[in-house]
């Protein structure tokens, strides 16, 4: 993993995040296609206390690992990826689902749309185009929902907000490493930006279905997870309006 893409200036340090729990089925192919598609980056498993071989599997491919000692989420083990990419000075880290939903191709798109445009981070969307896996109608419409309530509070066109396609450059990078939502993140990290004042943007790609293993979230907690991020978006708005108001006071 010593080839990597050079700009004219400098050589540029890309990582990508795979979190990954009991992916076995599908994480040699995952990592196989990155190395596959975009040799120049360094590929890091984050194995989020799997209790099958996903571990060794992806370190057979020729990835680094780290191991939970036991499941943290998807944030924690997402955090814990900006954390090695902050401490070994990465210039970019990239989030790819361990699931073989994310096509490493789109990676070039993203590094160029991120140096031309200058955004802190930007989203791979499946619903620009709509092109490719489009998800259940379900949660289309849960989809469009947070997108519409996203697209108020931050006065940002966002299509995809719970897509983990992210290719984030140094300020997210360091954001993510001290501060990242828990349980389903990718929403409340795009409000998290907001009030920071980081910004983003996004570019269509083409999703597949996953590869293999199951979907964390099920009916039950589809529920629950629509009013956590509801509540907890509207909460980190009505925060960052408290402290713009409270600027300038004495």
């Amino acid at each position: 993993m010593t080839n990597r893409p050079e700009t004219p200036d400098s050589p540029l340090k890309i990582l990508v995040i795979v979190p990954a729990y009991n992916e076995a089925a599908v994480i040699e192919q995952v990592v196989r296609r990155i190395r596959q598609d975009a040799p120049a980056v360094d590929v890091l498993v984050i194995n989020d206390g799997s209790s099958d071989n996903t571990s060794q599997i992806a370190r057979a491919a020729g990835a680094e690992v780290i191991d939970l000692t036991c499941n943290l989420g998807i944030g924690g083990a997402v955090q814990t990826g900006y954390r090695y990419a902050k401490e070994y000075h990465y210039d970019f880290a990239v989030q790819i689902d361990g699931d073989g939903q994310h096509n490493p191709k789109d990676l070039n798109r993203l590094l160029s749309t991120i140096l031309d445009t200058g955004v802190d981070m930007v989203i791979g969307s499946r619903f620009i185009t709509k092109e490719g896996f489009q998800s259940t109608f379900a949660r289309k419409m849960g989809i469009k929902l947070l997108s519409s309530l996203l697209t108020l509070l931050t006065g940002q066109t966002v299509t995809d907000p719970t897509s983990g396609y992210r290719f984030c450059g140094k300020r997210a990078i360091s954001l993510f490493s001290r501060e990242y939502p828990t349980d389903y993140p990718e929403v409340e990290a795009l409000m998290l930006m907001y009030n920071r004042e980081l910004s983003f943007t996004e570019i269509p790609v083409v999703m597949n279905e996953r590869i293999g293993g199951v979907s964390s979230i099920s009916a039950m907690k589809s529920v629950y997870y629509m009013i956590k991020v509801i509540l907890s978006v509207l909460l980190m708005k009505s925060m960052k309006k408290r402290a713009w108001e409270n600027r300038y006071e004495v």
